[in-house]
């Protein structure tokens, strides 16, 4: 049962725009998951950039570095 949390700067997407980008995740999670689309879940948390630092560096990227399978281009 994947469930996607997506956090990322405000976008400012209506609900069309949301919809496509979890369909979009959802394909991929399909193909390379073997998932069946009923069972995946998408999130979509902005989060301003003054407060990106403390809300996701600090506490889900940094104390994770090793675990993650893509590691972000950046360092704070």
């Amino acid at each position: 049962m994947p469930h996607i949390d997506i956090k990322c700067f405000p976008r400012d997407l209506n609900d069309e725009q949301k919809s496509a980008l979890a369909a979009d995740i959802a394909e991929v999670i399909t193909r390379h998951l073997n998932s069946k689309d009923r069972s995946i879940s998408v999130a979509l948390n902005e989060v301003a950039e003054a407060e990106w630092k403390a809300q996701v560096w600090d506490r889900e990227i940094s104390p994770k570095m090793d675990e993650l399978i893509k590691k972000p281009g950046y360092s704070m």
